[in-house]
Order: C-alpha cells, then sequence, then structure tokens
C-alpha cells in the first residue's frame, strides 16, 4: 500500500490549482509526524530534494521537552539541523485535509550523508535488510483501537481531560446499533484513509463505551508502520474538525478497558513464499515459524519497552480484559499474549496482543523481527502451546508490570543490543527513564483524594 501519487501527477495536480499544500513528516521517538506544510509549487520545484528539521526532535518528551542526556544531539552540541529526505513512494493525497499531500521523510545527517541510526524509520529498515539478507519480509498489520468523546479536544483541554463522556453509553463491541452514534466519523475515517491509498478493511465498535477499531490491509512492516502513524494522524485531525476528542492512550481512565495495538505479522520469501506454512503440519506451522516464535516467547520480556513505552502503558494490562498478563502462545486464545491465526493456511501468522495503541510502530516491529530473528539463528525449538485461561495460569511467563521493570530488561538485552545496536538501545531506554523519572516527581489526582484528609 504505497502512496497513491507520484511526482508527476501530483505536479499535474498543482499546475491545475487542486493541491496547494505538502506536508512533508518525519517520525519521532513517539510514532508522531512531525515536519512541515509546503506551498506545494515550492514542494515540486525545491522541497522535494530535501528539507531540514531540528535535530532536538528525536530528544524530546511527549511535552516536546528537550530532555538532556542524549548522545546524538544536546544544547551542548548546539542542537544543529537533520535532513528530510522525503521518500517518495509515500506521497499521498490526502482526504480528510482539502488541497493537501503527504510524503513521510527519512531523517538523515544534514549533509544527507546517513540515516539518523536512531530515527525510527531507520531502526526498522535496518531489521528489513537483516531479513533481507537471508532473503526474506517480513509482513505485518497492526490493529488500532481507540476512544472517542462527546466533547472536542479544546473543551477536553480546558477541563484537564476529566469527566469526558463517550459517545455511546454501553458497550459497542460489534454492536452496528450504536456505533451509528459515531458513524459520521467513522465513516469519514474509512474513506478519507482509502482515498489516501491506504486500504482499510473495516472499523468496528470494540469492548467499551465510545471505543473503536480501526483495521487496515496487511503490508510489507515499513509501509505498514508508514500507515499506522497515517491512520492515527487521520482520526485525530477528522475527529478535531467534527467536534471529537479522541485518545490512543493505552489506558484512559480507571474502568474502562484500554485500547490495544495487535500486531499481526509473518515471514514470505523475498518472492512471495510463506515461509510460516507447513501444510504436513498439524497447524500449519513450519519450522521457520516455530522458531520465529519461539524467539518472539524468549525475548518478549527484553522488547516489552518498544511495545509499552510509557508509564500509563502498564495500567492496561488487567485480567479479564482481553489485554494479555502472560507472554505465551495459543492458538485462538484471546488471553494469551501470543495468539496463532490463519492455521493451516496461507495467512498462517502470529498476534501479539501485548501492545498498546501507545507504541511506536517502528520500534515495535522493529524489536519483534530482532527477536524472530534471533530465534531463527538460534534454532530455538517453540515451547508447547498454552491452553486454557492464561490469567490463571501459574508458573507461566509474565509480562514486565511496570515501565521500570522493562526499562531494565531492554537495558540488559544482549540479544537487542547485537541486533538494533548500543546506540539504538541507549537512547530509547534514556527517554524510558526520562519518562519514569517524571512520573516519579508528580503528586497525582489519586494521592490527593486518598491522603489529603487521612493522612
Amino acid at each position: 500500500m504505497p502512496g497513491n501519487l507520484t511526482l508527476d501527477a501530483l505536479t499535474k495536480l498543482v499546475d491545475d490549482g487542486q493541491i496547494d499544500t505538502v506536508m512533508m513528516a518525519q517520525i519521532d521517538m513517539q510514532g508522531r509526524l512531525m515536519g512541515k506544510r509546503f506551498h506545494a509549487r515550492h514542494f515540486v520545484e525545491h522541497g522535494v530534494h530535501e528539507t531540514h528539521s531540528c535535530n532536538y526532535l528525536l530528544t524530546v518528551d511527549q511535552e516536546m521537552e528537550p530532555v538532556p542526556g542524549y548522545a546524538s544531539a544536546s544544547w551542548a552540541q548546539g542542537y544543529g539541523d537533520y535532513m528530510m529526505k522525503p521518500d517518495l513512494s509515500t506521497l499521498r493525497l490526502t482526504p480528510w485535509a482539502p488541497g493537501a499531500a503527504l510524503v513521510i521523510c527519512d531523517t538523515l545527517e544534514h549533509d544527507g550523508s546517513r540515516p539518523i541510526a536512531v530515527s525510527p524509520r531507520a531502526i526498522l529498515k535496518a531489521q528489513l535488510a537483516r531479513l533481507a539478507e537471508k532473503g526474506m519480509d517480513c509482513k505485518v498489520a497492526s490493529e488500532l483501537e481507540f476512544y472517542v468523546f462527546r466533547q472536542g479536544f479544546e473543551e477536553a483541554h480546558d477541563g484537564g481531560y476529566r469527566d469526558l463522556t463517550p459517545t455511546s453509553p454501553y458497550n459497542e463491541d460489534y454492536h452496528l446499533f450504536t456505533t451509528a452514534r459515531e458513524e459520521t466519523l467513522m465513516r469519514a475515517v474509512r474513506n478519507g484513509l482509502y482515498g489516501a491509498g491506504i486500504l482499510v478493511e473495516n472499523s468496528k465498535g470494540e469492548a467499551w463505551a465510545g471505543q473503536h477499531e480501526i483495521n487496515v490491509k496487511y503490508s510489507d512492516a515499513l509501509d505498514s508502520a508508514d500507515t499506522h502513524v497515517i491512520t492515527k494522524q487521520a482520526v485525530k485531525e477528522i475527529a478535531l474538525k467534527l467536534g471529537h476528542a479522541v485518545t490512543f492512550m493505552a489506558k484512559y481512565a480507571d474502568d474502562p478497558a484500554g485500547s490495544s495495538c495487535h500486531i499481526h505479522q509473518s515471514i514470505w520469501s523475498s518472492d512471495g513464499v510463506p515461509l510460516f506454512l507447513d501444510e504436513g503440519d498439524p497447524h500449519g506451522m513450519a519450522d521457520t515459524m516455530r522458531a520465529y516464535v519461539a524467539g518472539l516467547l524468549k525475548y518478549a520480556s527484553d522488547f516489552t519497552l518498544f511495545l509499552a513505552p510509557n508509564i500509563n502503558s502498564y495500567k492496561r494490562y488487567v485480567a479479564g480484559t482481553f489485554a494479555p498478563t502472560k507472554a505465551v502462545w495459543s492458538r485462538d486464545n484471546r488471553t494469551a499474549g501470543y495468539r496463532l491465526v490463519g492455521e493451516n493456511s496461507k495467512a498462517i501468522r502470529i498476534e501479539n496482543r501485548v501492545g498498546g495503541a501507545d507504541l511506536n510502530p517502528y520500534l515495535a516491529f522493529a524489536a519483534q523481527i530482532a527477536a524472530g530473528l534471533a530465534g531463527i539463528e538460534e534454532g530455538l525449538d517453540l515451547e508447547p502451546e498454552f491452553t486454557g485461561d492464561a490469567y490463571t495460569g501459574e508458573g507461566i511467563r509474565e509480562i514486565p508490570k511496570t515501565l521500570r521493570a522493562a526499562i531494565e530488561t531492554a537495558d540488559g538485552s544482549a540479544m537487542l543490543r547485537a541486533a538494533l545496536g548500543d546506540d539504538v538501545i541507549d537512547h530509547y531506554v534514556h527517554a524510558a527513564r526520562w519518562e519514569q523519572s517524571e512520573y516519579d516527581r508528580r503528586v497525582t489526582d489519586w494521592e490527593v483524594a486518598r491522603g489529603f484528609e487521612r493522612a
């Protein structure tokens, strides 16, 4: 699902007066689109080659606060520039932003000499290159969940994001009636994404009031990561214009179910043969798949940081909410962290149910590919399938319960350091430690309500 515009087609639309704006976007550490809006004429004549951005964009937290202590960029180094190099294969229309087009850029050194190793797109590309050396490719689809509210973003902000009212009054999982309340928004999302060349399969109500899921057709891992971040941007922009607030937080409040990002993945040969499939196996699982999944399980704790990057991410792991608490595999079992899907067919794949909707897809995909490749290279045997309710299973591998635990595991992971590089792990561990330290010094509403009078 590459972009749906060529440069020649864009130039014609600019000449005809149909496109006047081109958004050039790079990916930040949180998986957000950062960049500039170009006058379309200037883009086709000049911006198409490159533009530049401050290198602090890969050192900021969610609040856009420059975080001290990074090796890649700092006040001491003067916060210079990176080059934003358009990947013209991602050039596309953005129907939710009339008169505009969008292109995703790679982040390079200021002189364009090499990719920035800690930039999310470069991290994923490096793992895909390792696969390509083995004649392999990774196909991925990510399912995004989010909440929709009656209030708009401005009203939600002014109210301190408290007392928000979901657009529906009750659990709307698969409901065709109650999801009609949000259909103006969701129809615009489906059609807008489709008009951008993103092959939406469906949207559906999810497991709580106001919760929705959007599903996009699988593609190669880089394209799927690009599609993922564009989808989030589109949902937010369309909601903004329609007067709704939406959130992709992993857990926006105590009681509602969390919002996940289930990641479906499979390995194919470079010439299109599904390497996960063995029709002679009882479940259709080839040895390559068994070793890959064994790698995911062996290193599940190592890469949890890239599936759950925030303090809030870990609030989602609650038994009985369809968010997993155990890193085991099972056949078509939604209590397990890893679910075998599409058995005995070309669509056979493993679904990782651990990630939340707040993850950065480039980092999440890259870390899983690294773990899966480790499983293949180490010739790992897949442990027996878990059966039953994984929430109540005892003595089985658990998902780290806190960001603090995930940080330490990632930091000490020899596999991740070998696969992704020390500079990448040090960079993102530093980001996570900042997130932890910022939380540790804050006084929460819960603490005040509990202790103000009774302490």
